[in-house]
This record gives C-alpha cells, sequence and structure tokens, in this order.
C-alpha cells in the first residue's frame, strides 16, 4: 500500500477526516470548553425563562429544563474531551441534557434560536468579561500612578524631547502625562465594553423566527444593555471583534512607550529611578546588575498582546457579510491570549510602580545639566527686555554652545561672561540673582503655572481633579461589577 493509499485509509470515508478532527475539530472543542462552557449554560437557562414567560413552552417543561440544565453545568470540564459522534462542545452537552432530561424536551430548548445567534452571544458575554477585567486593572495601575504623582510634585526631573534632554519638568506632571493616556486607554475599553454588551439572541440563523419570543428578556436576564435591533447585523456585524481589538491594541502601544521609558530611566546612567528588590534579578554572572525584569517582560508582554489583537483583526479582513461563527472559533482565542497577557501588564507594571525607589537629589542635580534651562533665558529677554523672541532664541543658542564647547554647565558661568556674550547681540546686562533663577529648575518649573504645566500648583490642583475623577470611576465599576453579579445569580437561581 503507497503512503496516499495508507493516509486515505486513516482519514476515513465520512466527515470528518482524521486530520480534520485533529487540526480543527479537537483545538475548537478544547477552546469552547475552557472559555464558553458556562456562559453557554446561562443562556440556555435564560432562553428556556423567556420561553416560559411567553408560553412558548410550559411553566413544568421549563423547570424541568432549567434543573437538568443547571445539573450538567456541573460537569467537571476536566473530564470532558472531544467526542467524533458531535461536532462540538454544543451539541455535546446538548446531548447530556437530553439524556438527564430526555432528548424530546430537551429538543425544545432549541425552539426560537440558531447556533448563529447563540454563538455570537457566548462571545460577547466572554468578552464582556475580559474586558471588565481589564478596566479593573488599568482602574488600578492608574491609581498606582495618581499616587506617585502625589509624591513627587516637587521632585525634579529632566524631560525629554527626540530621546535627549530638553526641559526640567517633575516626576508628577510625567506621571500624570501617563496616568492621562492611559485614561483614555479606559475609555476606549469602555466604548468596545459597550459596543459588545448586547445582545444578538433571537436573530437566530440570520432572519429572526416565527416563534413569539422576546428579544428584550434574554438580553435583560444576561445583563446585556440592549439588543441589536436588526437580526442581520446581529449575526453579521463583527465590529464589536474589532473595536475590541482596536482598543487592546492602542492600550498596549501606549503602555509599551512609557515601559520603554521606564527601562531607560532605571539605567545607571539615567538613574531617575530603581525598581524594588522583589522584581529585579541579579545577574548569574556580573553580581552587581540588577536586571529590571520585571520591566523587560512587561515590554515583551505588551508585544504579545499587541500582535494576538492584531490577529484577530485581521482574521475578520474580507470575511463575508455574514455568519462568521466558525471564524470566530478560531480568532477568540486570539483575542482572549490578547486580555490575559494585557491584565498581565498592568499588574506587573502596578507592582512596579506602586513601588518605585525614586532618586530625587540625582534628578534635581540632572535636570540643573545639559543647559536644559536656557529657554528661560530666552523668555525673560523676552519677556524682561523688549527683545524679540527669535532674537533672544538666537542668544540663548549661542551661550548654549559655547557652554558645550567649553565643557560647561550654565551655573559654572560668571554673571561677567555671561552678561559679555549677551552684549554681543544686544545692549542689555541681567542681574546676578535673575541669572540665578534662569538656571534653576525649581524656578523654571515654578513660573510654567499655565494649564496643564508642571508647576507645583498646576500639578495639584490636575492631582485632585483626577483623583475626584477616578474615584467616581472606581465606583461606577463596581456598582456595575456587582449588578453584573447580582443578574447572574438571579439567572442561576430562578
Amino acid at each position: 500500500m503507497s503512503k496516499l493509499d495508507e493516509f486515505i485509509k486513516n482519514e476515513g470515508s465520512v466527515f470528518p477526516g482524521k486530520t480534520y478532527v485533529e487540526e480543527l475539530l479537537m483545538p475548537v472543542f478544547n477552546d469552547q470548553r475552557d472559555y464558553l462552557f458556562h456562559v453557554m449554560f446561562d443562556i440556555h437557562r435564560a432562553h428556556v425563562i423567556m420561553l416560559s414567560e411567553q408560553r412558548i413552552i410550559k411553566e413544568e417543561e421549563a423547570k424541568i429544563m432549567l434543573h437538568g440544565i443547571g445539573k450538567v453545568a456541573q460537569t467537571d470540564l476536566t473530564m470532558l474531551i472531544y467526542q467524533p459522534q458531535f461536532e462540538d462542545l454544543f451539541f455535546m452537552m446538548e446531548a447530556k441534557i437530553g439524556d438527564e432530561i430526555g432528548h424530546e424536551l430537551a429538543g425544545k430548548i432549541h425552539i426560537g434560536r440558531s447556533r448563529n445567534d447563540m454563538g455570537v452571544a457566548m462571545y460577547r458575554l466572554v468578552l464582556r468579561g475580559h474586558l471588565l477585567r481589564l478596566i479593573g486593572y488599568s482602574h488600578q495601575l492608574s491609581e498606582a500612578f495618581l499616587v506617585q504623582a502625589e509624591k513627587h510634585i516637587e521632585t525634579y526631573i529632566t524631560g525629554y524631547t527626540h530621546t535627549q534632554p530638553a526641559q526640567p519638568t517633575t516626576l508628577g506632571h510625567y506621571f500624570l502625562a501617563i496616568y492621562d493616556v492611559l485614561q483614555r486607554d479606559v475609555e476606549r475599553l469602555w466604548s468596545a465594553y459597550e459596543t459588545v454588551n448586547q445582545s444578538p439572541l433571537g436573530a437566530a440563523a440570520l432572519t429572526t423566527t416565527g416563534f413569539p419570543i422576546s428579544r428584550d428578556r434574554t438580553a435583560e436576564l444576561l445583563g446585556f444593555d440592549s439588543v441589536i435591533e436588526n437580526s442581520y447585523d446581529s449575526i453579521g456585524g463583527a465590529d464589536y471583534l474589532l473595536e475590541t481589538s482596536s482598543a487592546i491594541m492602542t492600550c498596549m502601544v501606549n503602555a509599551g512607550r512609557w515601559i520603554q521609558d521606564f527601562l531607560q530611566h532605571v539605567t545607571r546612567e539615567y538613574g531617575t529611578f530603581s525598581v524594588a528588590d522583589p522584581y529585579v534579578q541579579v545577574s548569574s554572572i556580573m553580581p552587581q546588575k540588577r536586571n529590571p525584569v520585571s520591566i523587560e517582560h512587561s515590554r515583551s508582554i505588551a508585544s504579545s498582546a499587541y500582535g494576538d489583537a492584531l490577529a484577530a483583526m485581521n482574521m475578520i479582513h474580507n470575511t463575508p457579510f455574514g455568519d462568521i461563527v466558525d471564524t470566530e472559533d478560531d480568532l477568540q482565542p486570539h483575542l482572549y491570549r490578547a486580555f490575559s497577557n494585557a491584565s498581565r501588564v498592568m499588574k506587573l507594571m502596578y507592582a512596579v510602580i506602586s513601588t518605585l525607589n525614586v532618586h530625587e537629589e540625582h534628578t534635581k542635580k540632572m535636570a540643573a545639566k545639559s543647559c536644559i534651562t536656557v529657554t528661560e533665558l530666552a523668555d525673560t529677554l523676552s519677556r524682561d527686555y523688549d527683545i524679540s523672541f527669535r532674537k533672544a532664541h538666537s542668544i540663548a543658542s549661542h551661550i548654549a554652545k559655547r557652554s558645550k564647547s567649553e565643557g560647561k554647565e550654565l551655573y559654572d558661568w560668571d554673571i561677567k561672561n555671561i552678561n559679555q556674550m549677551i552684549n554681543e547681540f544686544v545692549s542689555v546686562s541681567i542681574a546676578e540673582d535673575k541669572w540665578k533663577k534662569i538656571i534653576s529648575p525649581e524656578y523654571f518649573v515654578q513660573i510654567r503655572s499655565i494649564q496643564g504645566g508642571p508647576s507645583p500648583k498646576e500639578v495639584t490642583r490636575m492631582i485632585v481633579n483626577r483623583k475626584q475623577k477616578l474615584e467616581r470611576q472606581m465606583q461606577e465599576y463596581n456598582e456595575k461589577i456587582n449588578a453584573l453579579n447580582d443578574r447572574r445569580k438571579a439567572l442561576v437561581d430562578y
């Protein structure tokens, strides 16, 4: 027998072939078991309750159905393995419910619905949970940033643009900037949640059903905010997946940027802060090295989350506008992994940020170097001596270049030398006390009190505002979680 003949024999002569089972049906079954099992039974419960309330089935039948559903829902997941007589987990569980209450009665559970609307509903319920968990971890991380920002309102650091020392600011101002970006990430996750938390149930295969079902009631029982009204949209629309993927991707790209920043700040050369001992690893050969592995892993995990979310988005591209449940079987695990990894990033960086050791004296010293206060010289000449800003900028640039060429910092210059250089351009002399302000990082930051600036007063105002807003957000979040938990408990206990 040739290899080809042997292969064909092993594959079998009816669907599903051996390769199809091993490479598709078994992996899909395992994913459904691991991610969709419990929401599947919640949908069974909600549908049966609705059928009974609509008098489509008898109340006595509904009680028996719900009892059987509840009993099968307690199945030990570790004992579930793919069996070729069942297409997937749904049909296996339908058979088990039939074994429990009788197949004729169990067959009525599927009145007025399809695997299409049920499948999309399962995906939406699972994604809803993932979104809420990630939002929760994001709130936790946000709170850590606010706490650190408040601690470091007057911790002076070097601000960078184009990766070069630019101007003095404060660590509080810097952390607050990251906080604000993270809050917009949270808003995007909430927007995805609002799109996800809509019920497709009742759309059936495509065009609803001839049974007098109540789509609003199943939505209410499952904690959906609303019904996707157009039944074609219910099973054809996939933008809830795209919006979810996009929100994860944006969040992880944003996180990756400041995480990369942190890896620079913890170097000996930058020395802005160091990672607490529980989150560093000592080199196996170089005992002096404190490797910031918690940050390094967070960076790579963020990239992994981004990649899985992008994979899900790519898998939707060019799919027909119709039922994509089969495609979703393959793409959903990418999103689940993306959420899992995104949550890992949030939790790891919460630990790192909450326990940071900030080197305040060092950062203050560095904030006076590299001529980074020289912008204030240009501002002072323009503001106090009526010199055009462009000319003032040229004067400041000249002094910065001289400083660099002679290996000096601004504070190394005598005021006489400074005035001599200024006089090469204009007939102006500045007083020594004014020069001391110009070269002071504290003064530089203090007078930048315009809305959103780094002055301690302005940063304090922003922190107070954000703390109040975050407190409200976390309260609303907890209320949402509690309401959904109560809704599910009522469904299970019905």
